[in-house]
């Protein structure tokens, strides 16, 4: 079986003042049931921005974004595994692990948290990389 690739598109014209033309998918589906999820942040599915300044609001939107993205592939957020968080400040832990903890309540996913220099756009102050694996 080939892998299954959810929501393609090009990346040009999606990040300001960037010219990078690139095909992606926001996820991918190994073997009928590992999910491989583009990294999330402040976008909605629909390419908007959401919460400028804000890193609980971007943290919001991109646990949103994975809630819908798993069900589209047949999963619920129960089948989270791992959370790699990538934070800009220190100091928005405490607001983004609230919100992610509000999203996944009961799901107790491991996990690791990194605070970085940047990502791909100034306004982002978050971005998650999730792993995903649906029981047979």
């Amino acid at each position: 079986m080939a892998h299954e690739r959810f929501r393609r598109f090009n990346t040009m014209g999606r990040w300001p003042n960037q010219t990078i033309d690139y095909d992606v998918s926001l996820m991918v589906r190994a073997r009928g049931r590992s999910l491989f999820i583009a990294g999330l942040t402040g976008f909605d599915l629909d390419g908007t921005f959401h919460g400028k300044g804000d890193p609980a609001a971007q943290a919001d939107q991109a646990m949103k974004n994975l809630k819908i993205l798993v069900e589209e592939a047949g999963g619920t957020l129960q089948h989270v595994c791992k959370i790699t968080t990538y934070l800009l400040d220190r100091a928005h832990r405490e607001p983004v692990y609230n919100t992610v903890a509000r999203h996944l309540q009961g799901v107790a996913p491991c996990g690791t948290g990194l605070i970085i220099a940047g990502l791909a756009m100034a306004d982002m102050l978050v971005e998650f990389d999730i792993d995903v694996v649906i029981p047979d």
